[in-house]
């Protein structure tokens, strides 16, 4: 929950998110309700097993998100500007601002920490997260052994 009250407290301070950063989130969502559900007492090792897939699709947006923003492979056309063929745009599609303003490029890193973006810190810490969801599904309930003492 952490990794996405983070997000939104960037968004909330000016940091818009480009498209890639809003996919990161679903997966965050859809861990967080799992972790809800453990929390409030339904602990089978499918809900774990999810709960890890899910925090490893938002580590694996993540590292396309970085491959994207360090130039290591294209991203989508629609976020990263990639793809577009000036030859056929008008001088007056050229000149317009209507709609360009809201487009977070995916390319472009907006924020960074010990030269790391983001889409970084995030596949990081999901990394993390998918681990202790594993932790938790061989200890059988969340609020057992390693998890509490953490």
């Amino acid at each position: 929950m952490a990794l996405l009250l983070g997000a939104w407290v960037f968004q909330s301070i000016g940091y818009a998110p480009c498209a890639m950063c809003i996919w990161q989130r679903y997966p965050h969502a859809i861990a967080i309700f799992l972790g809800a559900l453990v929390f409030f007492g339904l602990r089978h090792k499918v809900i774990y097993l999810v709960g890890a897939i899910a925090t490893a699709s938002t580590a694996g947006i993540g590292i396309f998100h970085t491959g994207v923003e360090r130039d290591w492979w294209e991203g989508p056309t629609s976020c990263t500007g990639s793809g577009l063929d000036l030859t056929t745009m008008t001088p007056e599609d050229l000149l317009s601002t209507s709609g360009v303003a809201d487009l977070v490029m995916c390319d472009q890193v907006s924020w960074e920490f010990l030269t790391l973006s983001m889409a970084s810190w995030n596949t990081l810490l999901s990394c993390v997260l998918v681990g202790l969801w594993i932790i938790a599904s061989k200890q059988g309930k969340l609020g057992s052994g390693l998890i509490t003492r953490i």
